[in-house]
Order: C-alpha cells, then sequence, then structure tokens
C-alpha cells in the first residue's frame, strides 16, 4: 500500500518516493540505511542525528531538560550525558513521554526541511525513523520499512554495541511498540536474521520494487514473496 504523505509542510510539487524504515532497538535499520546509502547512492535522513542536533550545547531543549532533572546530566565539555538520561527515562514512561514532546517535534521539523531541500534533486528519500509509529510521523513517508530479527540477536547487538546489561536492553525494548505490531503495519518486512548477503538481497528488491511489496493485510518476510 502506497502512503501519500499529507502534511502540508512537505513539498508534493516533485513526486517523490519516500521510504521510512523503521524496527525495534538494534534489529538493523542504519544496516540498511548505509546500503542504501553506499550502494544505492540515496540522501538518508537519520531521526537519530536530528535528536542528537536538538539537545546540542546552547539549544533550547537542552534547557529544558537542565531545567527539569539539573545540571548534573550534563559532561564537562557541557554536552548532554546520554547515558543518564537514558537511565532516568527507560525507568519511567511518564519522563520518556515529556521528552519525547520535547525532541520529536525538532526533528519532524528538521525532516520536513530536508526533504523540501532534497525533492527538486532526488526522486526517492529514505528516511530512517525509530519511533516512527510511536512519534506519529508516518504521514511523512510513502512507504514503511521494517526491520527485524530474532529476539536472542537483537539482545545480543545491544549488548555488545551499547554495552547493556539485559535489564536495561528490555527496558529500552519495553519502551517501543512491539515489533510484531510495527510488521502488521509494514509495506515491506526486512528479515535481518541470516547474514549480510541475503539481508541486501532483500533491500535490492524491496528497492527495485515501483511498488511496494508489502500490503497492511499480508505482512510476511521479503523473502516468502516470489
Amino acid at each position: 500500500m502506497v502512503r501519500q504523505s499529507n502534511h502540508q509542510g512537505v513539498n508534493r510539487s516533485h513526486p517523490q518516493r519516500i521510504i521510512g524504515i523503521t524496527g525495534g532497538v538494534g534489529m538493523g535499520k542504519t544496516t540498511v540505511s548505509d546500503y542504501l546509502a553506499t550502494v544505492h547512492h540515496l540522501p538518508v535522513l537519520d531521526a537519530d542525528l536530528y535528536a542528537r542536533e536538538a539537545v546540542e550545547p546552547g539549544s533550547a531543549v537542552l534547557s529544558e531538560i537542565v531545567d527539569r532533572y539539573g545540571s548534573t546530566l550534563l559532561l564537562s565539555d557541557g554536552t548532554l550525558d546520554r547515558r543518564r538520561l537514558g537511565d532516568i527515562v527507560f525507568n519511567s514512561s511518564a519522563e520518556r513521554i515529556w521528552l519525547e514532546q520535547q525532541v520529536h517535534p525538532f526533528v519532524r521539523d528538521r525532516m520536513l526541511t530536508e526533504l523540501n531541500r532534497l525533492a527538486p534533486s532526488y526522486s526517492t528519500v529514505v528516511l530512517v525513523i525509530p519511533l516512527l509509529f510511536e512519534a506519529r510521523m508516518t504521514d511523512l513517508v510513502t512507504e514503511i520499512w521494517v526491520v527485524r530479527s530474532q529476539a536472542d540477536q537483537q539482545r545480543e547487538r545491544l549488548m555488545h554495541r551499547d554495552r547493556l546489561n539485559l535489564e536495561q536492553i528490555q527496558l529500552r525494548i519495553d519502551s517501543q511498540m512491539a515489533i510484531e505490531k510495527k510488521v502488521e503495519q509494514a509495506d515491506v518486512v526486512i528479515d535481518n536474521s541470516s547474514g549480510l548477503a541475503k539481508l541486501y538481497q532483500q533491500v535490492d528488491r524491496a528497492l527495485s520494487s515501483p511498488q511496494p511489496m508489502r500490503s497492511w493485510d499480508d505482512a510476511k518476510p521479503i523473502d516468502s514473496l516470489e
């Protein structure tokens, strides 16, 4: 099912294929987007990068965070101690929601600005938005790709990448919509449980299709479609 972005901030005079990549934490979204950028030379807009930009020293969002939690959340160079903030927000849904309310509008505005800037030059743009559904940003994209892997693979990646213990990992997983629900709403499901070669094959096939290979009512892995 192809979605037409209906947000009034998007310039629709230049029709674009806007791929929204999401999935569970540690399931391989960045691997997919890096491949699209380096091999297929597509512009990638990363919500995580904009979220980091939102809390840079001197930003309004960082000031709000310091006002709420105190200056102990700042490192010696004035930057945000993201690990300490994570300990707060992943242990309290109320605090996580408050933080998202500060950051998400900034991320959305940056996405819109970049989409409009790229519109005249690129027919396809990739948006990587981990909280695509939770942040209600699905209207920014014309199709949704969900990257998934096995739960044990997800936990192992997070242990090695972010050096988290099992309790910390579970808190981060629980803070997001269940991967099964994301898969149900996907146009394309990318299975990242069988190695890079198979992962890239799925990405190539999904990208070469003029229409999404997924529908709301048929959310099988892309490998099962022949």
